[in-house]
């Protein structure tokens, strides 16, 4: 399998939601959608390491395609604000590699 870029995954999703006359949500309603979604996220991980079990009426599902929800969406509202994912994450890994570098215990 073809390993996809950041500016891949933005391409695929703007031509998805391209499709579509409603186009992208407004940025306020694709955040409640985060929301909604890394609750869902957090549900399945609280199902797999917490203590909390499903009910046995709760339909299985995966923290991968949770996960996936959320990249979904977070790839959506960045379309819409015209934001590059690759630039945002170079933008906070150069926050981490200085600001926060010594900040934790590093491995040697």
């Amino acid at each position: 399998m073809e390993q996809k870029t950041m500016q891949d995954l933005q391409n695929d999703v703007d031509q998805y939601i391209s499709g579509f006359k409603e186009g992208y949500f407004s940025p306020l309603a694709m955040m409640a959608r985060i929301s909604e979604e890394v609750g869902e996220l957090a549900r399945e991980i609280n199902h797999y390491y917490g203590e909390k079990p499903k009910k046995a009426s709760e339909k299985e599902k995966e923290i991968e395609e949770e996960l996936g929800d959320v990249l979904f969406v977070l790839i959506c509202l960045a379309n819409s604000l015209n934001i590059d994912l690759e630039k945002a994450h170079d933008l906070v890994m150069n926050k981490f590699k200085t600001r926060d570098k010594d900040r934790w215990t590093k491995i040697e």
